[in-house]
């Protein structure tokens, strides 16, 4: 029983052996196929010199490997080939390489090749002139030029790229330009995903239309539908707009885009601004629609004029630009302020219409009446509707106009709380040079309380009338001169005999609490501003080198165990071996300096060896 047991033991150890030599049989390079075979000990031990005939090419393979070629030389005792002519590297149906050569080692399952490099993977091509491969990582380098085609995203060029095979991915960099029929993307770091076409650009970056310029310092753009995002220093210029944002996205194929926090729209042909916290912009509908703290900026040399609303909309062809002002608007400028449901300008014909929406129900949040109010000076005007016209060219304000329930109410300067009042169905006013307010002409049922002065400024009395229609004439904002038309009805009474309760118009409302005095108080209703936060792309983070530490590992044991030399110190001094000779010098041997850097900063990488790093992002 023992002795059987012995045997069955010798056997499997025998097995061992035979299936462990078998194995490192196999991690040699094979020879298929070749027309011509000559054996060159004289030149090196274990040399094979393989030449193609008319039957087909060299056909050698290396662990899942198969490489045609039409002249090779095999190194048996290091286990490596280089291949001359017409060279097809083939990896399972994953990778297709051409070029016109090709040197691999089988220690080191590194592939260098040259000359017209062709790299085909199931969707896209990869050309250049000089190629690493590395079958231990399934990654590619290239770092003198390449271009990569895929035919739905358009063809990539760039100094440097790397493919990751498993994630099917590239990183291109420096110069880096997508370019494709309908766009052209310019940028310094450009992560591409081949499966999906997603590309993502980091550092500063363009994408070109013919409708559009996008330009980010990290954003994504989905090459297949032709969409993407900027989330940082992101801006859009369209023919005669500058969209600018902290997170924007975009879709090409509509000319449409939409933007989060601190948005700017900047309309280079009519002056004008417009910000917010999130806004949409439709180039092909000459449409911007914003909100949030949504404030229009119309830039005028002398006295620009501030909008604010719940929201903001800006439509219209250049010529025939039309700002809304939806929800609670008002309005600022240094000698005019108002407020009103809704605030319609016309920038073409000057016209400027405050609205009072009667149409919402009384569940809704801003049911409660807003009519219409302007100031001027120490001027109050009121009514159902209220238009303003100015002069487009000139950027005066000609006159105003007050439908339905016209009050006009000013303080008189020296009592306490008398107030100078007139009202009518309807009002019509005129501007003088200085935009302010010096005619006012109060139509049908007019009324007024007037306080009357004489020219010491004492109180003469206070006066009250009913008539057809009432002129005044204003001067610095006060009344200079009162007349009324048509059957006048007044009464001039001292203020000591005057009723208290009668001191008042019916109707009568003052809204000086209202009136917004500086740009900010356009956004004393508004509540709390709470900004989303923006979340997105992750920051550049550099690949590995391409030649790292596991690499060049590789590459010293396979020197040594070939009894060559060792990867050498001093590269310039000792020849190289032929499994490190095609490997860029500063990867084998930094600059001084560097290692130096290096020791004292281990966190630090080399920046030689893939060129895929940093300091931008």
């Amino acid at each position: 029983m023992k002795q059987s047991i012995l045997i069955y033991s010798l056997f499997i150890c025998c097995l061992l052996v035979f299936t462990s030599a078998s194995a490192q049989e196999q991690k040699q390079i094979q020879i298929v196929y070749s027309g011509f075979l000559n054996f060159d000990d004289a030149v090196e031990p274990g040399l094979k010199v393989m030449t193609r005939d008319d039957s087909g090419q060299v056909h050698v393979i290396h662990e899942g490997i198969d490489m045609w070629c039409d002249q090779a030389n095999l190194y048996s005792n290091e286990n490596f080939v280089e291949a001359y002519g017409n060279v097809t590297m083939k990896q399972g149906d994953t990778i297709n390489m051409k070029s016109e050569y090709v040197e691999y080692s089988g220690k080191t399952q590194l592939a260098f090749a040259s000359g017209k490099v062709e790299l085909e993977e199931p969707n896209s091509i990869l050309t250049t002139d000089t190629l690493y491969f590395d079958r231990v990582k399934q990654e590619s380098y290239y770092k003198s030029g390449g271009r990569v085609v895929r035919d739905s995203s358009g063809t990539i060029t760039s100094q440097i790229g790397r493919y990751y095979m498993n994630a099917k991915k590239y990183q291109f960099v420096n110069n880096v330009v997508l370019d494709n029929p309908d766009y052209v993307i310019n940028t310094n770091q450009l992560d591409f995903y081949s499966e999906t076409g997603h590309a993502y650009l980091y550092g500063p970056s363009t994408i070109v239309t013919d409708e559009s310029k996008t330009y980010c310092e990290k954003g994504f753009y989905d090459t297949e539908n032709k969409t993407g995002y900027g989330i940082k220093k992101t801006r859009i210029d369209y023919d005669n707009r500058i969209f600018e944002g902290d997170s924007m996205y975009f879709d090409n194929t509509r000319s449409f885009a939409s933007a989060t926090n601190n948005i700017k729209v900047t309309d280079t042909i009519n002056k004008s601004i417009i910000k917010g916290h999130y806004a949409e912009i439709y180039k092909a509908k000459d449409s911007v629609f914003i909100t949030k703290r949504a404030l229009a900026i119309t830039v005028q040399e002398n006295d620009s004029i501030y909008m604010h609303a719940d929201t903001l909309m800006v439509t219209g062809k250049p010529e025939k630009r039309i700002t809304r002002g939806f929800r609670n608007a008002k309005f600022y400028k240094s000698d005019m302020s108002g407020k009103a449901d809704s605030v319609h300008v016309n920038h073409a014909s000057g016209l400027t219409q405050l609205i009072n929406l009667r149409r919402l129900g009384s569940q809704d949040a801003f049911a409660k009446r807003r009519d219409p109010v302007l100031w001027n000076l120490q001027n109050q005007m009121t009514g159902d509707t209220i238009h303003i016209k100015s002069n487009p060219e000139t950027e005066k304000i000609d006159s105003l106009f007050v439908f339905e329930n016209a009050f006009v109410v000013s303080r008189d300067t020296i009592s306490e709380d008398g107030y100078n009042q007139v009202k009518g169905k309807t009002l019509v006013g005129l501007f003088n040079d200085e935009n302010n307010l010096r005619q006012v002409d109060i139509d049908k049922n007019a009324e007024s309380i007037y306080y009357a002065r004489n020219d010491e400024q004492e109180l003469i009395g206070i006066d009250k009338a009913k008539s057809g229609s009432i002129s005044i004439l204003f001067a610095d904002g006060d009344i200079e001169q009162f007349i009324r038309f048509k059957q006048p009805d007044a009464v001039t009474t001292p203020e000591t005999q005057f009723p208290e309760n009668g001191r008042l118009l019916r109707g009568f409302v003052w809204r000086d609490e209202e009136r917004p005095k500086s740009v900010e108080d356009l956004f004393s209703d508004d509540p709390p501003l709470n900004l989303p936060k923006i979340k997105g792309l992750e920051d550049y983070v550099p690949q590995e080198e391409f030649f790292d530490d596991a690499l060049l590992k590789r590459v010293e044991k396979a020197d040594k165990n070939t009894n060559k030399t060792a990867v050498p110190t001093e590269i310039n001094d000792v020849k190289k071996s032929k499994v490190s000779r095609n490997i860029p010098d500063e990867a084998l041997n930094p600059d001084k300096d560097e290692k130096k850097e290096i020791k004292e900063n281990p966190k630090k990488k080399p920046s030689i060896g893939t060129g895929i790093n940093s300091d931008d992002n």
